[in-house]
């Protein structure tokens, strides 16, 4: 169903395309100069300008239907459940960190070579 209301919305973008393209030019862009006649009037629709309207409208109408079908197809997720890997990683698959095996007196510096500990607090002069 999503296709065909793709496949519709793209042939409602090149009518409109023609259909405006293929409008008179009446040289009154942005409101000036054209008409000659009073300020406020407005000339006759013609079926070219009711086609575009007709067009557009059932462009807009596509386009929210084609918005819904994407909401329905991402509820309930996260773009940050797609980025996750597919299998969840446990606690023995984690690679080990180095040196999570020491023990705390591994941490120590050698016994100096006369066999006693080397201070740890500076000497105070």
């Amino acid at each position: 169903m999503q296709n065909v209301v793709l496949i519709v919305h793209l042939l409602l973008a090149l009518g409109l395309i023609g259909a405006v393209l293929l409008q008179r030019n009446e040289g009154g862009g942005l409101g000036m100069g054209g008409g000659g006649g009073p300020a406020g009037a407005r000339a006759a629709t013609t079926p070219m300008a009711k086609l575009t309207w007709i067009l557009a409208v059932a462009f807009i109408v596509t386009s929210i239907t084609l918005t819904i079908f994407a909401a329905q197809n991402s509820a309930g997720s996260s773009i940050l459940d797609r980025l996750a890997p597919t299998g969840a990683q446990t606690q023995s698959d984690a690679p080990a960190v180095p040196g999570a095996d020491l023990n705390v007196d591994d941490l120590l510096p050698p016994p100096s070579a006369g066999g006693t500990d080397a201070p740890l607090t500076p000497k105070a002069d």
